[in-house]
């Protein structure tokens, strides 16, 4: 596992959305020194560490979650939501600041780390909207809430935090804002009044056949063979037992089977990934793969296969109301040319399960990363690439500008 250094103690004193030098540096810490979900112990250091210095008072919660809320008097509270964690992918960018950190994973391996997501981004420009507002208290009243979130990407975080008691230790938002890089243009906004995000679910399945030698197959169930039809049979749902109008998505992201070219496996493991946006679609459609994995087993010979699921991410609904407002005040701010509003994006996110509890409305919005020189060259990595590497500026300049805008038009005066 990688040793992390001690915490930076370097610092800019600059915090106007539009130039805050202390950004880069925080950001270009956290990319160097990513950590995998619910593991991020030395980045809620440097998270506390950092509101600290902004005049905050951070809590835990949720484990590695951090938690501060800002009051500046009376008025609206106002949250902002940035995720922590990294992928265990192998970081190939080529940049100065790239990770070489490694991580134990749940299996007992050790993998590789890196913020393939852009949730370095989220972070940062989350901490330096935290040292805007705290500098800026003329300028608004009300409450502001700064959440930063672990275990986002196994769907884990967000609901931590609820049992942690997220809500009984923070106010309830009147409004809960957030934000994502993706591989568009830099320097514009997409948000989806809606539905923004789709729903994912994860399983792990088990496949069991009967193991034998490769000179008599007759006399063994071949789990690969079996795994097989299941993975070819799953991409029939989508085409034939979806609604034409509707949309779902059916990946299987890894596959693992067999001891030696001679021996027919007795054993087969593979991963399926969901993602859908109507509930009803979900459920026919998880339904189906149940049917698919036990009727390819029953018609093969072959014992009941083994489901174990790995995470259910929730609807991610913006608010229609807020979520207008929102675009509104980001043009006013950033320029309205480049906001754009468009439909939902077929990522996945467990921001739903802040929100649901107390039915708080949502505003996330996806932010552009990649500078337009770079887009005209051609394709470019996006998120969760090896190679996925936002453009510094103008990305954060742009995402710490929106998060405040967003901020203050509910908290403004």
């Amino acid at each position: 596992m990688t040793t992390h250094p001690d915490l930076p103690t370097e610092t800019v004193g600059s915090t106007e959305p539009t130039a805050d030098p202390q950004l880069r540096l925080d950001y270009e810490w956290l990319h160097r020194y990513p950590e995998l979900s619910t593991q991020e112990h030395h980045t809620a250091a440097f998270v506390e560490d950092r509101l600290r210095q902004a005049g905050l008072e951070p809590f835990r919660c949720g484990g590695t979650g951090v938690v501060a809320v800002l009051q500046n008097g009376q008025g609206p509270v106002a949250a902002f939501r940035a995720d922590i964690d990294a992928l265990p992918v192998q970081e190939d960018t080529g940049l100065p600041y790239s990770s070489q950190a490694t991580a134990t994973n749940e299996a007992g391996e050790t993998v590789p780390v890196m913020h393939a997501c852009g949730h370095d981004a989220h972070t940062a420009m989350a901490l330096a909207a935290a040292r805007s507002l705290a500098t800026r208290r003329d300028t608004w009243s009300g409450t502001a809430v700064f959440i930063f979130q672990p275990g986002e990407e196994t769907a884990q975080g967000a609901t931590a935090m609820v049992d942690d008691r997220l809500w009984d230790r923070a106010p309830r938002p009147d409004v809960l804002f957030a934000q994502h890089v993706t591989a568009s243009e830099a320097g514009t906004i997409q948000l989806s009044p809606g539905s923004a995000f789709s729903m994912a679910d994860a399983w792990s399945v088990q496949v069991h056949g009967v193991q034998g030698h490769a000179a008599h197959p007759h006399q063994s169930v071949d789990a690969v063979v079996l795994a097989a039809h299941m993975v070819v049979r799953m991409q029939s749902i989508v085409s034939r037992e979806v609604p034409p109008l509707e949309s779902a998505i059916i990946s299987v992201g890894t596959i693992h089977a067999g001891l030696k070219e001679n021996i027919i496996a007795g054993r087969a493991e593979f991963t399926v990934n969901v993602r859908t946006f109507d509930p009803t679609v979900r459920e026919r459609v998880l339904a189906s793969l149940r049917r698919v994995i036990s009727g390819e087993a029953h018609i093969s010979g072959a014992s009941e296969p083994e489901i174990t699921e790995l995470y259910r991410f929730p609807e991610s609904i913006n608010d229609q109301y807020h979520a207008t407002d929102t675009a509104r005040h980001l043009g006013d701010a950033l320029g309205h040319d480049r906001i754009t509003i468009t439909g939902p994006a077929t990522a996945s996110e467990d921001v739903g399960h802040l929100t649901a509890p107390l039915q708080i409305p949502l505003v996330y919005w996806r932010l552009g990363s990649i500078a337009a020189a770079r887009i005209n060259q051609g394709p470019v990595p996006g998120n969760h690439s090896p190679q996925f590497a936002p453009d510094p500026e103008p990305t954060l300049a742009m995402g710490h500008r929106a998060a405040v805008a967003a901020l203050l038009s509910v908290l403004q005066y």
